[in-house]
């Protein structure tokens, strides 16, 4: 439910705004216990073959996941903090490159408090930072690429590497299908064999979403919705909805398991059905 791929270059050292609960009632909370609530720093082997997959989007509220090509526009400090904490437990990050290119990731879980929550609950200090790359086309300077503490997966299709420079510890997931495109399911799979990977946040772009939703990839979407009305350029390609570059046939249905607020900024948490 925070904002996919915005991430905040200083995260706040106050404590995170309060988040209302409508479904299910409760007492408002910030948004560590809201994490804590929900129950998502439980493991599991639901998926044998796979991560259990969140996707975690923003939009406005007539669909728009980005203004000018970013999504941070569309952020609230409730947004911001939900967005950090949905990191917090998780075993792997996903996103596409070009999110990481206009976006400027950097490290995931940046407060020492969160990373001492994940030390204590036998995680490590960082999740694995899993970037979806068709070329490899990405520059060393990127501030997640440039930081020896990141743990970074390039997952690609191609055999290309990253160019010199890069300072972060890299391994690579390559996993092809005809026409040398990225096999998502067998990415997926990788990531749970080799490294462990049970629960994987992917935090866009829309064509990133979208793939997993066609695949049947995704368990639970967390959509945090800006009070914000954008409208439909034409001939603006960065114009894009949460899902982008696929039809989904057939639809996807889904459960929605809670709804926050904060403000006028909306959080909903869905089940995807199966």
């Amino acid at each position: 439910m925070g904002t996919a791929a915005q991430p905040d270059p200083q995260p706040s050292a106050q404590a995170s705004p309060a988040l209302a609960p409508l479904l299910p009632p409760g007492p408002a909370a910030g948004a560590e216990q809201v994490v804590e609530d929900w129950g998502l720093w439980r493991r599991n082997d639901s998926h044998s073959e796979r991560p259990r997959v969140m996707l975690n989007m923003v939009s406005t509220v007539d669909g728009r996941a980005s203004l000018d090509g970013r999504s941070a526009p569309l952020s609230s400090s409730a947004d911001r903090a939900l967005f950090h904490a949905l990191r917090t437990p998780v075993d792997a990050v996903l996103v596409g490159a070009g999110t990481v290119r206009t976006e400027r990731y950097g490290r995931i879980v940046r407060d020492n408090a969160s990373c001492q929550a994940r030390l204590a609950r036998g995680l490590p200090a960082q999740p694995l930072a899993c970037i979806v790359s068709g070329r490899v086309a990405l520059g060393a300077d990127i501030p997640l690429l440039a930081d020896p503490d990141a743990r970074v997966a390039i997952v690609t299709g191609s055999s290309n590497r990253l160019p010199e420079g890069a300072r972060a510890q890299l391994e690579y997931v390559r996993a092809r299908r005809d026409g040398g495109l990225l096999d998502l399911p067998a990415a997926l799979a990788q990531l749970r064999e080799r490294f462990d990977v049970r629960t994987l946040l992917c935090e866009g772009g829309p064509h990133l979403a979208g793939e997993l939703f066609a695949g049947g990839l995704v368990d639970e979407l967390f959509l945090s919705i800006s009070p914000t009305l954008a409208g439909d350029p034409q001939g603006d390609t960065r114009a894009l909805r949460i899902l982008a570059g696929t039809q989904l046939r057939p639809r996807v249905d889904l459960q929605l398991l809670g709804a926050l607020h904060s403000g006028s900024h909306l959080f909903l948490r869905y089940g995807v059905a199966r």
